[in-house]
């Protein structure tokens, strides 16, 4: 019988590699029989937040709980703010920098072997794993905090309709953010059982105290609104009420909390409620005047400075009075500027003032109340002094027609019939002015013809005023100032434009009357009665026709109509005059006053006002 040879022995390095990979085979198998796989099934009853995972892969149980508990993980978790009085807010989880991780959240699952599955192993409720960036949360909740807290209240002291107002101070709620940062993590996903979370407060005390407000009021603001200040401008007093140095006073708090007063004397100096108080108190400067010399416009006489208020004085002014009390005490001195003439040696030629635009003269009959009214009309207007796009008002530079302005009593026309009252034969003035105007070729504004035609003025060419419902004006839109002289004798009255002409020549034409109107004859009764001759009503028409280089440029067209005057026969007085002409009687009957040859005695057509 024959041996079988030995087989040969391995190398030693494969047998121990051999070895190894049995052991390995081994353990994995052990493992895997114990604990399962990796990448296994969750063990049964595993869950999270009530959701169960157990029996599913890693990747599916992410996939049930991002679905199933979205709407936990995204709700808003309820806050309380501490304080006097607490506050139920909410946080959103972004805010709060705070999400959950799923991934880290699942992988805490067990997932047994089948030996112990076999034996019963089994998963258990899981936490959810909760990441913060604190970074995104600071942000976040800082300026939520903002909506959040009561902001402090400082006090403060106002001043309405020349009141005192005051705002009590209040110290606020401001969220600590750092502080909230762990509470709100601890929190998160929100469980309804357990309430709101409380989060950490501190109070924030106003630097105004109660204590500074009322040292502020009693030194400061009720002294200020206690009375009018009035400040002094030369021997003019300016009165400053309450109300309005309140609509421009201020008590500012300082870094430390202190009130302090501040005055915007600029707007208080602006403020139109003293407009008129600071006109009044200033010194009109006296312009230059002007005069013609043959056909050159010459510098007369040279003017004097005026005065204002310098807006820049009047907070300081009006500032030290106002903790002061009594009429007396609360009035000073307020600095004043010079206002230089317009019209100087210097100027009047850069204002164009260089010839004739125009000049009118309308003649009258004398009498006492034409030579003294007209006489003062024409000294009123005489100097002024238009500048461009400005315009000139024939009742604000006269003024109102009283005896206190040197006007007496006269002949009007009022209710289509002659009248006296004060002031009677400025109509002359405004007249003449009128044509000035019309024949400079600036723009008419406001213009009125009398009720019925007077034969010494031009037909359509003739102005009266009155004052309060009529005036006369017009805008000078020459492009260059316009200078006004005005000179009347007893007899006559002219006004000329002095400035440079927009055209080479205006001039008038005028139409023919139409529809003519016959007067009636009316007796007048009572010892003011004044008598009137009769004159036709009619239409007419002037047209006002502006050449250039001798070639027309343009044309404005002026419709006047006119009322007839009536006849109007005045009673004979007791002396056997009739009652209120301005001449000698006439020997014809007072019924009758007409010249022999038929006309009429110049007093009987009187001016109208």
């Amino acid at each position: 019988m024959s041996r079988i040879p030995p087989l040969p022995r391995p190398p030693r390095p494969v047998l121990i590699g051999g070895v190894l990979a049995l052991g390995l085979g081994g353990l994995s198998l052990g493992w895997i029989l114990l604990f399962g796989p990796l990448g296994g099934e969750i063990a049964q009853g595993t869950s999270v937040q009530g959701v169960d995972i157990g029996g599913l892969s890693a990747e599916e149980a992410e996939d049930r709980l991002s679905v199933e508990l979205a709407d936990s993980w995204a709700a808003p978790l309820p806050v309380l703010l501490g304080g006097e009085q607490t506050e139920r807010h909410a946080v959103e989880p972004a805010t709060a920098g705070l999400r959950v991780d799923v991934g880290a959240t699942v992988a805490q699952a067990d997932r047994p072997g089948l030996l112990r599955r076999l034996f019963g192993a089994g998963g258990g409720e899981l936490e959810p794993v909760v990441t913060q960036d604190t970074a995104a949360a600071r942000t976040g909740l800082t300026a939520l905090a903002n909506s959040w807290q009561s902001a402090v209240q400082e006090g403060a002291v106002a001043f309405v309709d020349g009141e005192v107002e005051v705002t009590e101070p209040e110290a606020g709620i401001v969220l600590d953010v750092t502080g909230s940062l762990a509470p709100l993590r601890d929190a998160y996903p929100f469980d309804t059982d357990a309430g709101p979370v409380r989060l950490p407060v501190w109070q924030a005390e106003p630097r105004t105290d109660r204590r500074e407000v009322d040292r502020a009021v009693a030194e400061f603001a009720e002294p200020a609104m206690s009375g009018p200040v009035t400040l002094t401008a030369g021997d003019r007093g300016i009165p400053i009420p309450p109300a309005v140095i309140g609509d421009h006073l201020a008590l500012t708090a300082d870094q430390l909390g202190t009130l302090r007063p501040e005055l915007d004397g600029e707007g208080l100096a602006g403020d139109e409620r003293l407009a008129e108080a600071f006109a009044a108190a200033a010194v009109e400067p006296v312009e230059g005047t002007l005069r013609l010399d043959g056909d050159r416009v010459v510098f007369d006489e040279p003017g004097e400075p005026g005065s204002q208020v310098a807006p820049e004085a009047v907070g300081e002014a009006v500032l030290p009075l106002l903790t002061r009390v009594g009429d007396a005490a609360r009035t000073g001195p307020v600095d004043t500027e010079p206002v230089e003439p317009t019209l100087s040696r210097d100027t009047y030629r850069e204002l164009g003032l260089v010839e004739e635009m125009s000049s009118f003269t309308v003649e009258f009959e004398p009498a006492d109340y034409r030579t003294t009214n007209i006489g003062r009309a024409a000294e009123l207007i005489d100097g002024s002094l238009v500048l461009p796009d400005d315009t000139w008002s024939f009742n604000d530079r006269v003024g109102e027609r009283t005896e206190e302005n040197g006007f007496v009593e006269g002949v009007i026309i009022l209710d289509d019939r002659y009248q006296r009252a004060q002031g009677g034969g400025v109509s002359a003035v405004a007249t003449t002015v009128y044509n000035a105007i019309f024949f400079a070729g600036v723009k008419p504004l406001e213009h009125g013809a009398h009720s019925f035609y007077i034969e010494r003025y031009p037909e359509g060419r003739e102005a009266t005023v009155a004052w309060g419902s009529l005036d006369l004006s017009f805008l000078n839109d020459s492009g260059n100032a316009v200078y006004i002289l005005a000179d009347a004798t007893d007899t006559s009255v002219t006004v000329t434009f002095l400035g440079t002409r927009k055209y080479d020549q205006v001039r008038a034409d005028t139409g023919p009357r139409e529809n003519v109107r016959e007067p009636e004859t009316r007796r007048g009764e009572g010892e003011d009665c004044v008598p009137q001759p009769p004159l036709e009503g009619f239409d007419v028409e002037v047209q006002r026709v502006f050449v250039d280089d001798g070639e027309e440029v343009g044309r404005e067209s002026y419709t006047t109509s006119y009322v007839p005057r009536d006849e109007i026969l005045c009673p004979v007085t007791a002396s056997g005059s009739v009652s209120a002409r301005e001449a000698e009687p006439d020997p014809a009957p007072a019924q009758d006053p007409r010249l022999p040859g038929g006309g009429w005695p110049w007093w009987y057509g009187g001016p109208a006002y």
